[in-house]
């Protein structure tokens, strides 16, 4: 029986510290402050809206939400992105993606200052992080995969870590921060031939190709860990990752579920990043 990685476990202890640190911050007249951005209704918007909402109020973190409809024009959506960077007390900006087809998702983002992309959509962000530079900030639910390990003590230095899926939103940048904990990584993804033969001779392996259960039993080797990031509707209407939970689970060592896994610490890590943000304007102004 393999070990299981909770998220909630994570999630609480990096609560705890981000209630301190928005105090100190509180009382030097900061109020960290995050700006959501959604076109349209699109139902995972809504619900990752929900949670992150929820987290903020329990670290103490403001939210504004600033909602438009689906048809909104390019410009409209670009001038508010303009506003978010002007605006001195807004501290980070969410932006959910992807947008509609008829707009221009990367002129938008890009508008994004990088101090302000507390989720690493733009091009600065992204070629910061894969420069290793540190001051920009990364993908989430990317910080959010290192994040369980660590927390679980999990080795990732020297560690044979296997990412599959090729995402900017998680696959690449996930890649590139195991790599900078000093991990071999090597980068699969659906299309990869004999990809069970290079999973099983690994020690970690991130599910983040976005295909339900696609790794399973015979992809697996005991004493490995997995991460497990992906969020798919079945066509039963199950909520299910990318890896067989119960055909792996009895396997290898350690095994994150899904639901309660990598997304409840995935907003603990924005509202990280919102309270960072924020810091770092203070120290700017000294």
């Amino acid at each position: 029986m393999a070990n299981i990685l909770l998220g909630k476990d994570v999630a609480d202890q990096m609560t705890a510290e981000l209630i301190e640190r928005v105090a100190t911050l509180r009382d030097k007249g900061i109020e960290p402050t995050l700006a959501i951005v959604r076109v349209g209704e699109q139902g995972d918007d809504i619900a990752y809206e929900r949670g992150a909402l929820k987290r903020a109020e329990r670290v103490g973190v403001r939210v504004l939400v600033r909602a438009f409809p689906g048809n909104v024009d390019q410009d409209l959506l670009k001038n508010e992105i303009q506003q978010i960077n002007q605006d001195d007390s807004l501290h980070g900006c969410l932006l959910f993606r992807p947008l509609p087809s008829h707009l221009d998702e990367k002129e938008i983002c890009d508008t994004l200052l990088a101090e302000k992309d507390v989720d690493g959509i733009s091009s600065a962000s992204m070629a910061g992080l894969f420069a290793g530079s540190g001051e920009v900030f990364a993908p989430c639910t990317a910080e959010a995969t290192l994040a369980m390990l660590k927390h679980n003590r999990i080795p990732i230095k020297g560690a044979k870590a296997t990412v599959i899926g090729r995402s900017l939103v998680i696959g690449k940048p996930v890649a590139m921060m195991l790599l900078a904990e000093h991990a071999t990584v090597t980068i699969c993804h659906t299309r990869t031939l004999d990809l069970g033969e290079v999973t099983r001779q690994s020690d970690l392996i991130i599910a983040c190709a976005g295909k339900a259960e696609m790794v399973t039993a015979d992809m697996v080797a005991p004493g490995q860990t997995v991460i497990d990031v992906g969020i798919n509707v079945t066509e039963d209407g199950r909520l299910a990752g990318d890896v067989a939970f119960d055909q792996v689970e009895p396997i290898v060592a350690n095994i994150s579920p899904v639901p309660r896994g990598v997304g409840s610490v995935t907003t603990t890590i924005l509202m990280q990043h919102v309270v960072e943000a924020a810091e770092r304007r203070l120290e700017s102004q000294k």
